[in-house]
């Protein structure tokens, strides 16, 4: 339990600085200097986020009691809700929930956006189209994507229907500090990683969290898992997190040397003097 409660710990904190729908708020700003004040105060408010959470949780064992929040609707997602109950009656019960709805309305239309806008211009445009692609095209498969995504969603949904939501969303920080910043990281700060580094990187992250998480006792072999009844979990943990992210960094830094490098010095030194200066970047304009 205590290396469980490590690697959970390890992927929500590493995990938000690779979530996509995060990352892509950084094409919202017009500037390096307007970036990096947008990333102080997501820092600040994802910290205070995560300080309110353990406030949230001893306030609601204290005050409702873990006796009642099982026995309710839900179970332990009922625990802010039931909380908000305690303290404000109905009125403030139907605040928190409506508050809660809207932000997973939010965080589900980022995640869709930036999922489909990359299999339409990365995967589509960039891979099969070799960049001929029309913007027409792209944006049927945008729609095609979204499609998709929902339809994989919802079954995915009702498998983890009786699942803890905070415990699922561990899951996806797992994997996204698996396999985003590893890349991230290095691309940032280390000159000779490349292409392929890259690459294998996130393919590694990413393959290896999902294995991990299948063969976790999440899935199967325990009583709070999706399957139950069957047991093929052969991994202890339930989050991939300690093994995943350092085997990922890994794989990041070897495969650099055994490749050859990308031989992109001068666009490394361009970019280096962009980000710290903001020199070359467009002004904002009216659409």
């Amino acid at each position: 339990k205590q290396l469980d409660f490590i690697s959970l710990g390890l992927s929500l904190v590493l995990g938000t600085a690779g979530l996509p729908h995060v990352l892509m708020r950084f094409y919202t700003v017009p500037t390096a200097k307007e970036a990096r004040k947008s990333v102080t105060w997501a820092i600040i408010l994802i910290g205070a986020f995560y300080l309110m959470t353990l406030v949230l949780g001893y306030g609601a064992a204290a005050l409702v009691g873990p006796d009642r929040i099982l026995d309710a609707p839900g179970g332990a997602n009922a625990a802010a809700p039931l909380l908000a109950l305690e303290l404000g009656g109905s009125i403030f019960m139907a605040l928190i929930s409506a508050v809660a709805f809207a932000t997973v309305l939010a965080v589900v239309a980022g995640l869709t956006i930036t999922a489909s806008a990359s299999v339409a211009h990365d995967v589509y445009d960039g891979v099969f189209r070799n960049g001929q692609s029309s913007e027409a095209e792209q944006v049927r498969v945008s729609r095609i994507t979204v499609l998709v995504l929902g339809a994989i969603s919802i079954v995915l949904g009702i498998l983890a229907m009786e699942q803890n939501v905070a415990f699922l969303v561990s899951l996806a920080f797992a994997i996204a500090a698996s396999a985003n910043l590893p890349t991230i990281l290095l691309s940032l700060y280390w000159r000779r990683f490349n292409t392929a580094g890259a690459v294998a990187s996130m393919y590694t992250g990413t393959i290896l969290s999902l294995v991990l998480i299948f063969f976790s006792p999440a899935v199967s072999g325990a009583p709070s898992a999706m399957f139950p009844t069957v047991d093929w979990s052969i991994f202890p943990l339930t989050s991939p997190g300690l093994v995943a992210i350092p085997l990922s960094f890994l794989v990041g830094i070897i495969v650099p040397f055994l490749t050859k490098p990308d031989n992109l010095d001068h666009l490394t030194a361009e970019m280096e003097v962009r980000s710290l200066t903001g020199v070359g970047v467009e002004a904002p304009v009216d659409h």
